[in-house]
């Protein structure tokens, strides 16, 4: 007989980085698991330190981080982790990023801009990435960038669920913010048998963040109305459109988006908003000094988990996305 046979059972093994570890400890007890113990710190010079407190060889890694502010911090140290993992003999390594850093610079809008987004997914690659698993990004041509298994789940199952069980069908409106959420909108009219509205906009490409409304496209006059989107960062835009909305008649307006950056002037223009109530997921980490009655929180970590699961015992992904559609 030539080489070795072995009897081993595959091994899964879950890794969180400092930017949002309460997310993972979620998914580690959605796994029935522990987060493997690590040593990380920042040198005097901002260099960062990482080692595992455990062997990883043979097994199947999973690594969360959520890009979230200092943001190109947190990217530097889930590429270390990353190379610490390869360097350990990890059998496979899958880089959980509920959070995409660099996703809205997807493309060139104009002459001598990066693609951003392209290159985050080459850093990791080159770090020794395996499979990408994320969470709504902000377009879905960003899972060919990375050379390699996308797998892409969505929030909208936990948000329009929510928003169902909160108001009358009957009543609700689904608007699109801008025209780049339309086919994301149209989801949501399919789940919850709502019609559609869109918020016509034009942003100023010399100005970050700056937004100017012009019309509402559908019936909004009496109707309570979900803006859905996959972030929100200084809020301009979406209390931009709710105002829209209002002028136009609706009764009342639901922000919801998965990811809530809320950066900036984020939680004054939130606090001053005549919306009645913000839904996020938990991607990112809550704002420290935002508290607001009017925002509510939902969990990704079962839909994660799930996903972790199944891409562990080989099983279909695909499944998830079919549920979710």
């Amino acid at each position: 007989m030539t080489g070795i046979k072995t009897t081993g059972e595959k091994k899964l093994m879950l890794f969180s980085g400092r930017a949002h570890p309460e997310l993972a400890e979620e998914v580690a007890h959605q796994l029935d698991v522990n987060l493997v113990p690590t040593k990380a710190f920042d040198f005097a010079n901002g260099e960062i330190y990482v080692r595992f407190q455990e062997s990883a060889r043979g097994a199947d890694c999973f690594l969360m981080q959520s890009h979230t502010a200092p943001i190109n911090k947190w990217i530097m140290e889930q590429l270390i982790m990353i190379d610490a993992l390869k360097r350990a003999s990890a059998r496979s390594i899958t880089v959980i990023v509920p959070f995409y850093g660099y996703a809205r610079q997807d493309k060139k809008h104009r002459g001598r801009e990066p693609i951003s987004a392209r290159l985050v997914a080459d850093l990791m690659k080159t770090a020794g990435a395996d499979r990408i698993l994320t969470v709504d990004l902000h377009t879905d041509q960003i899972q060919g960038f990375f050379d390699g298994p996308v797998d892409h789940l969505f929030a909208l199952p936990i948000l329009a669920d929510y928003v169902a069980a909160k108001v009358d069908p009957a009543k609700l409106t689904v608007v699109s913010p801008d025209a780049g959420r339309v086919r994301v909108a149209d989801r949501w009219c399919d789940r919850l048998g709502a019609p559609l509205a869109i918020v016509h906009k034009r942003r100023d490409k010399d100005v970050a963040n700056q937004v100017t409304v012009h019309e509402v496209v559908g019936n909004v006059e009496g109707r309570v109305c979900v803006l859905v989107d996959d972030m929100i960062d200084t809020g301009g835009t979406i209390c931009a459109a709710a105002d829209a909305l209002f002028a136009n008649g609706a009764e009342d307006v639901i922000v919801t988006a998965t990811h809530g950056v809320l950066s900036g002037p984020a939680a004054d223009r939130l606090k001053n908003s005549k919306v009645s109530e913000f839904v996020f997921t938990n991607t990112l980490p809550d704002p420290g000094d935002l508290e607001l009655d009017k925002i509510t929180v939902l969990s990704m970590a079962p839909t994660i988990a799930r996903a972790v699961r199944e891409v562990f015992q080989d099983g279909s992904v695909t499944s998830l996305f079919d549920e979710q559609a």
